[in-house]
């Protein structure tokens, strides 16, 4: 229920035995044939209590920050009043905790997996396997698909980064919350370029590979006012986190009947100060 220090968790981490690239197909493939997905294999991880640690929890260094922040969004299943009044509000938040120059925020994605399954529009579940939204590849690609081409061209010239803004939409979540695996607990090599395939586009993302060194923390039963900060790409490279794995699990802890868990990511392209 989040009193202890840690709780042991199973983790879903890629199994690297697939001759090709691994592929997630989020429309028919164009064949028609059923593709194979890339399989996980289930990891026992410790998963620490990261309230305990808020001064030792850093973007710069684990990828991650946690913020009181208040919202004025009354409904955040609707999509048009998180865009009118959460973005402007990500905007602010953002540029307070980095310094960024401009901050566009660009997608959202809303979960719950009891709406998920009952057909809501909009509304998926929690994913519950270790990933990092953008690679080395794809976050740079995203500035380009984002923004006007000769702007794109001249902030890629600069640092920048892909920072997700995620909190409860109600609290305290205690089904399938997010945890986040400390970066410096992590090398390049645990990070597997994995395809998204859309309908109109290919995205790519990483899957993440098992290793015994990975640090994982969760802030058990967070609440509709609390929020974290996740870095997915960081184009610097001067030693600073560049990506961020996370993934949702089973907490050993929940109660059998706690509500699943409302949550809500929005994605944002953060560009700092050429000086930066």
């Amino acid at each position: 229920m989040g009193n202890q220090s840690h709780v042991d968790a199973l983790m879903n981490y890629l199994v690297t035995d697939m001759e090709e690239k691994p592929t997630y197909y989020l429309c028919p493939p164009a064949t028609g044939v059923p593709q194979p997905k890339p399989r996980h294999a289930k990891h026992s991880m410790s998963i620490g209590n990261a309230r305990e640690h808020l001064n030792d929890i850093s973007l710069d260094k684990q990828g991650i920050t946690f913020t009181k922040h208040e919202t004025a969004v009354k409904n955040f299943y609707d999509a048009e009043e998180v865009k009118a009044v959460y973005y402007p509000e990500v905007v602010e938040l953002v540029k307070k905790i980095t310094g960024a120059e401009k901050v566009h925020v660009f997608d959202h994605n809303v979960r719950c997996k009891r709406k998920s399954e009952q057909g809501e529009k909009g509304v998926s579940e929690p994913v519950k396997f270790a990933h990092n939204d953008y690679t080395l590849k794809s976050g740079p690609q995203r500035v380009r698909d984002l923004l006007p081409a000769e702007e794109a061209e001249d902030r890629l010239k600069h640092r920048f980064a892909v920072i997700n803004v995620w909190r409860p939409i109600r609290g305290p979540i205690q089904d399938t919350p997010l945890a986040v695996c400390d970066a410096e607990s992590m090398t390049q090599e645990d990070f597997n370029e994995t395809d998204l395939k859309y309908e109109d586009r290919t995205g790519e993302v990483y899957s993440v590979s098992y290793s015994a060194n990975h640090r994982w923390f969760y802030f058990p039963n967070m609440e509709r006012n609390e929020a974290m900060l996740l870095k997915c790409y960081d184009s610097s490279t001067d030693g600073q986190a560049r990506f961020t794995a996370h993934s949702a699990f089973e907490d050993p802890t929940s109660l059998p009947d706690a509500p699943p868990r409302e949550s809500i990511e929005t994605r944002t392209l953060v560009f700092f100060p050429p000086e930066a």
